[in-house]
């Protein structure tokens, strides 16, 4: 079927993103992943030709323009390169609705500009040692002293951990309060007691860098608080997830998509037996089923993300499209490493790599246990 999500100035920027992924990323991102991180270099190129901050307002150097298909575009392209060491998902799917929606007028002039040209590289803190989809359960502290919040704690699992020059962390300023005893609070790179632990030896993604967090007695200004009062950071988390998933869900469905395109290539090259692979009924019917399962997914995801573009977009909608995705793409990309058979299990294929990859899919922005238990809520048991 075809797809019709795109307008034409969608194309035309994915003209640009495409030009701008195979000059400056793909003949890097191999020695990237040997680094560990990516260079800081790579995100200020990214700004110069206007990859993030499309819903940041004009006057801060942004687009102005609030539309995920722009979004969406630059995750597919990041994936049909294999490219996962970059967190640019991260800076403009998950943190630009944070920096552009909370802040005041003064934090905009502040943060904006750097944000869009790549010079601010940013990360959210949610996720502890001992608290991780239950975030209600972290511990991190934020005590109001005066005109500072003094903060301590630690966080882990953080993507930008290393390159990150503002930090959103989700603390706790009234414990005894509950979901209503969270705040979210902007740390800058520099702040004294602002520690960076390892940058964290992963499965796959190894050229992102993800980071363990600490916090010893670290004075925010009040001036970094995001929204206008303490205890409301559970329910802007809540209000931002949504997307966030969409973001997860929109690479899981291009990462498949991507891995079968080039495992349908290799079965018509490879000889089994005298016979291309393809021509075995049993490949037929694997890579019928894939196509099969990968296109109903694709429309879906679709229609969720012009959805979040008219602000009707569910929690509800946005986990089925997250559970779903992700455990598809895990299987496709399983279910394609087995039609390579050994080369499948070497990194010079890029299934393999894929497959590395794919596998935290199901895990981060919630795991595919909390999807189906707030899918399952919304029937009213």
């Amino acid at each position: 079927m075809e797809r019709d999500l795109f307008d034409e100035e969608h194309l035309l920027f994915r003209e640009t993103v495409r030009e701008f992924m195979t000059r400056e990323v793909a003949p890097h991102h191999d020695q990237w992943e040997k680094d560990g991180i990516v260079p800081r270099d790579v995100w200020k190129m990214a700004g110069e030709v206007g990859m993030f901050g499309f819903s940041v307002p004009e006057e801060y150097g942004g687009a102005g323009i609030k539309d995920f298909r722009y979004n969406a575009v630059i995750v597919e392209e990041l994936i049909g390169k294999g490219a996962s060491g970059l967190g640019f998902s991260l800076h403009n799917d998950v943190m630009a609705p944070y920096l552009v929606d909370l802040t005041d007028d003064g934090q905009k002039q502040r943060w904006l500009p750097g944000f869009v040209s790549g010079e601010l590289i940013t990360a959210i803190a949610m996720t502890e040692p001992g608290a991780g989809s239950d975030l209600q359960g972290i511990r991190t502290t934020a005590v109001r002293e005066g005109d500072h919040y003094v903060v301590n704690g630690q966080k882990t699992f953080i993507t930008n951990g290393i390159n990150a020059d503002l930090v959103v962390v989700v603390a706790k300023t009234d414990p005894s309060a509950g979901a209503r005893g969270v705040t979210l609070l902007v740390v800058e790179r520099g702040m004294e007691g602002f520690g960076r632990g390892r940058n964290l030896d992963k499965i796959g993604m190894k050229a992102q860098d993800t980071a363990e967090l600490f916090f010893e007695n670290v004075r925010v200004p009040v001036a970094n608080r995001l929204g206008p009062e303490d205890g409301q950071g559970f329910f802007q988390l809540m209000n931002n997830l949504p997307q966030e998933r969409m973001s997860i869900a929109v690479a899981a469905v291009a990462a498949a998509e991507t891995v079968l395109a080039e495992t349908i290539e290799y079965c018509k090259n490879r000889q089994a037996f005298g016979r291309n692979l393809g021509s075995f009924q049993n490949t037929r019917f694997v890579l019928a089923e894939l196509a099969t399962e990968t296109e109903i997914a694709r429309h879906y995801v679709d229609k969720c993300v012009l959805a979040l573009n008219a602000g009707t977009l569910t929690a509800v909608d946005a986990a089925k499209a997250k559970w779903w995705t992700t455990e598809l793409q895990t299987k496709v990309i399983d279910r394609c490493l087995q039609l390579h058979g050994g080369y499948g299990y070497m990194m010079e294929y890029p299934v393999a790599k894929a497959w590395l990859d794919s596998r935290v899919q199901t895990i981060y922005g919630g795991t595919t246990e909390i999807m189906k238990e707030i899918i399952g809520r919304s029937f009213g048991f």
